[in-house]
């Protein structure tokens, strides 16, 4: 089960910290990869169901941004004192 974050200790908040920055590069990846992936599918076969793959992604992606968002707020909150 996933803690909430305002639950998670110092520790644990900055080793989620710490893995924010790689999972924001994975997301870019991912999504550059489905939009290379769409564009070769228009191109070779028209509009199809792979046109609209990287539209499946997104909703991920915004919400470990979000998420992100949320960590580096708290995290800063927290050293700020």
């Amino acid at each position: 089960m996933v803690k909430k974050i305002e639950e998670l200790t110092d520790e644990e908040l900055s080793q989620e910290v710490k893995k924010m920055k790689s999972s924001s590069i994975y997301d870019a990846l991912i999504i550059g990869f489905l939009i290379g992936v769409a564009i070769y599918s228009s191109v070779k076969n028209g509009i199809g169901l792979l046109s609209f793959l990287p539209l499946v992604y997104i909703p991920i992606a915004a919400k470990n941004k979000v998420r992100n968002h949320q960590l580096k707020k708290q995290f800063d909150e927290r050293h700020s004192k």
